[in-house]
């Protein structure tokens, strides 16, 4: 029988994996033969899983990103331009989140550049990294609010310490001067820190007259392309094949 105190105990410092260990070894009757050590053992082992779970579990809700996007999910049997082979290296070990490097999402409307997108940032939750995702007009209308407001400087600090931000239908329309001041900001505090993806609509080389002002888009795009990845994606809607939101 376990005692109750100890149980209280280890609830009050938040050993939960391990209160669900020990209830488990009580009703499991083999475990009565392991040695001391090696029910120590599991019982740490339950704790560590439980302890990874939340953690990811709060990275998962704090990232916001869309419609529960996994990598293993991406459908390749639609001929969309993905290269699998690419992908896989991509989320094999997230190796791109340690060496502070951006993706680039590319293609038309629909064919699932965001579920691209938010699968790469969840794999990399997966792995231990914080992620955020936002559509760039939300974005944008953050900063205006938090400029009106005085929390400029707090919102660019923590858009600072996400180590994926996905910014989801970048360039669709110019940047007027103060985002593409706040633009600049961040990619200036991400640079060779922090790895951004951009989904778009629109090719690179357009994305240079979307942001207006030139010596602004020399500075942004410097910090921004060099060092990324570029999946370009084609084909149809897929919406317009499923007659809903693309699955992947």
């Amino acid at each position: 029988m376990l005692q109750e105190p100890m149980m209280n105990k280890l609830t009050a410092m938040r050993l939960l994996g391990m209160v669900d260990a020990l209830k488990a070894q009580e009703q499991d009757p083999a475990s009565r033969e392991l040695s001391f050590l090696e029910r120590l053992g599991l019982l740490v082992d339950h704790q560590w899983n439980w302890r990874e779970n939340q953690a990811l579990a709060r990275r998962l809700h704090t990232a916001k990103l869309k419609g529960g996007a996994c990598v293993e999910e991406i459908d390749y049997r639609t001929s969309r331009g993905l290269d699998k082979s690419v992908m896989r290296a991509l989320a094999q070990t997230s190796a791109w989140v340690v060496n502070h490097e951006n993706i680039f999402v590319l293609g038309p409307t629909g064919v699932g550049k965001s579920f691209v997108a938010c699968a790469l940032a969840q794999k990399a939750c997966r792995d231990g990294y914080s992620a955020f995702y936002t559509r760039a007009a939300a974005l944008f209308r953050d900063l205006a609010i938090a400029r009106a407001d005085g929390s400029l400087r707090s919102l660019l600090a923590r858009f600072s310490r996400i180590d994926v931000l996905v910014i989801d239908d970048w360039a669709m329309a110019p940047l007027a001067e103060a985002e593409r001041r706040d633009f600049w900001e961040i990619c200036e505090d991400r640079y060779q820190t922090r790895s951004t993806i951009l989904t778009s609509q629109l090719p690179v080389t357009r994305w240079h007259e979307q942001i207006g002002d030139p010596t602004a888009a020399d500075g942004i795009l410097d910090r921004l392309v060099h060092n990324a990845h570029r999946l370009e994606m084609r084909g149809d809607s897929m919406r317009k094949k499923r007659g809903t939101e693309p699955s992947s």
